[in-house]
This record gives structure tokens, C-alpha cells and sequence, in this order.
């Protein structure tokens, strides 16, 4: 799909300019993406604690998927929905963390600029479908608690499927819009990126071309994804307090806010460190701040997940038990 994009811009810039052949340098354009290099005394340690976070990630992830397919007290509309979650959490981390080891242990951290772009439009996939889908599920969790008679019609197998289509695809729909607002800019020698990760800032730092319509690109999309799921979530989550506050029980109450509470933690790290990584300002002291925003953005929170789903949840903890007493059985 990258590479069809690439070849359309080609030719929409060809005919722009009455049929003669688009130059510049953008396809000999490396990055060198500089990640930890500022502290080589920690590469080690850095590389060993990524590649247990990643371990632990795709343990999770995986292990949560598992868990909700083979157990059949887990076939509901709230755990269909985390499986996505989980499988779009699995993706995210393989896509990152991979190349954020390598940069670690090898001398050459040069990236070509299509790599980039690659890892770029897989990342952006993942995050917007992963603000959809948790706008989804506090969806789930807000039909579920203010009308409980009719969450069986209302969350059925289709709406359901519907929901969780809707959220990949408007993820690969930004992916494309941003990849293409990338592409119509111009790269014309090498960079250095003092990141590990490809964010679309590192375009934009990096272009020798206007970059003007791309930053208005980025800021419909980025602040329409954000604002838009974030306004559900709270919505959602006004007239699920309302709701609770109104029952006259107060085991009927805990119930309640204990099925929101992991979904519930699970927004406030994920939206609180986006509007982290958009308050640092644009300095040279604030490199360090951005990039252990951006860890925790990127490699933290895929391992999070799965991990504040499960210890909160009995059904999925003794699924987890019964797995490891059979592999200890069949031992």
C-alpha cells in the first residue's frame, strides 16, 4: 500500500509540473535516529530493561487474547472489545520496540527515509485505532451500566463487529492522509533525529520544503482524534457517574465502578501522557523530557494494558492459573 501511495505522489507531482520528471533527493535521504547516544554508559542497561518490557508486552498481549478466546465466561462485548485492544497493543510495541533495541547495540542507527515512513504509518495505525477503540469501550461500559435491560440488543455481535471496524479503519484512514502529507514534502540531506522512534515531528524537522499545509494536516487530525474520542470517553463516563450515584445500593455501587475502573485507568495514563508529550516546550532542554514521554507512550503502555485488565479481573486471573497448571502438568 506504501508503495502505491508513493508512486501516486510521483505522478500528481509529475503532472503538476506539465509532465517533467519531480527531483530532489528524498530517496537517497537517510535519518539517523540518535536515541539513547547521550548516555552510553546506560545502553546496556536501557537494552536489557526494553527487551523485558517487550517481553512482557507480548506476553500479555498474546496471553490476554488467549485467555478471552479460550475462556467462554470472557465471550462479551467488553472483552471482545479488549481483545482488539490487546492485539493493537501487541502491534504497536513489535513495531517500536525492535527497532529501539537495535539502536542500542549497533554503531550505524541510520534509518532510510521509506523505512521511516513505514514505521511511521504502521505507528499512527495503531495509536488512532487504539483512541477509538478505547472510546468504544467506555461506549460498552456506559450502555452496559445506564441500560443494562437492553445491552444485549444494543451491544449485539454485529454493532459489535461494526464498532471494532469502524476503529481500524479510520486508523488506516489517518495513516493514509498523514503518510501522504508527508510525501509531498521535500528531504534533501541527512538528519540527525534525537528520538529513537519515527514521529512525524522528524518529518517535519527534516524537510527542506514548506511544511505549512502538512502542520495543518497534522493539527485537524491529531486534535479531531484526540478531542473527538476523549469527549465520548468523558461523556460516557459523566452519565455512567450519574447513574451509579443514583443507585440506592452500595454493593450495587462498587460493582459498577469496579467494571469501569480498569478501562478507567487505562485512559487517564494513556491521555494523560499524550497531553504530556503536547505541554513539554520546544527546547533543547526538554529533549530528555520528550523521550521518556515518548518510552512511555510507545513502550510502556502496550505492557500496562494487559496488566491493569488482568489483576482487576478474577475471570481472567483463573483462566491464567488453570494455563499455567496445565503446561506445569504436562511437564
Amino acid at each position: 500500500m506504501l508503495d502505491i501511495i508513493i508512486v501516486l505522489v510521483v505522478k500528481l507531482r509529475q503532472n503538476r509540473n506539465h509532465g517533467e520528471p519531480y527531483k530532489n533527493q528524498s530517496s537517497a535521504v537517510v535519518f539517523i535516529l540518535l536515541g539513547f547516544s547521550d548516555y552510553p554508559e546506560l545502553q546496556v542497561p536501557l537494552f536489557l530493561l526494553f527487551l523485558s518490557i517487550y517481553a512482557v508486552s507480548v506476553t500479555g498481549n498474546v496471553g490476554m487474547i488467549v485467555v478471552i478466546k479460550i475462556n467462554p465466561k470472557l465471550h462479551t462485548p467488553m472483552y471482545f472489545f479488549l481483545k482488539h485492544l490487546s492485539f493493537v497493543d501487541f502491534c504497536y510495541s513489535t513495531i517500536v520496540i525492535p527497532k529501539l533495541l537495535e539502536t542500542l547495540v549497533v554503531e550505524d542507527r541510520s534509518i532510510s527515509i521509506k523505512a521511516c515512513i513505514t514505521q511511521f504509518s504502521f505507528g499512527v495505525t495503531c495509536v488512532m485505532t487504539e483512541m477509538v477503540m478505547l472510546a468504544v469501550m467506555a461506549y460498552d461500559r456506559f450502555v452496559a451500566i445506564c441500560y443494562p435491560l437492553l445491552y444485549t440488543v444494543s451491544m449485539s455481535p454485529t454493532c459489535c463487529a461494526l464498532l471494532v471496524t469502524v476503529a481500524y479503519s479510520w486508523g488506516i484512514i489517518s495513516s493514509i492522509v498523514l503518510i501522504y502529507s508527508i510525501l509531498i514534502l521535500s528531504f534533501c540531506e541527512t538528519k540527525l533525529i534525537n528520538n529513537f522512534v519515527c514521529e512525524y515531528s522528524v518529518f517535519l524537522s527534516a524537510s527542506c520544503s514548506d511544511i505549512h499545509f502538512s502542520e495543518i494536516i497534522l493539527f485537524i487530525f491529531v486534535n479531531l482524534n484526540s478531542f473527538c474520542t476523549l469527549f465520548i470517553i468523558l461523556i460516557s463516563y459523566l452519565f455512567i457517574s450519574v447513574t451509579i450515584l443514583k443507585m440506592h445500593s452500595a454493593s450495587g455501587r462498587y460493582k459498577a465502578f469496579s467494571t469501569c475502573a480498569s478501562h478507567l485507568t487505562a485512559v487517564t495514563i494513556f491521555y494523560g501522557t499524550i497531553f504530556f508529550l503536547y505541554c513539554i516546550p520546544n527546547s533543547q532542554n526538554s529533549r530528555l523530557a520528550v523521550k521518556v514521554g515518548s518510552v512511555f507512550y510507545t513502550v510502556v503502555i502496550p505492557m500496562l494494558n494487559p496488566l491493569i485488565y488482568s489483576l482487576r479481573n478474577n475471570d481472567v486471573k483463573e483462566t491464567f492459573r488453570r494455563i499455567m497448571d496445565l503446561k506445569i502438568i504436562s511437564r
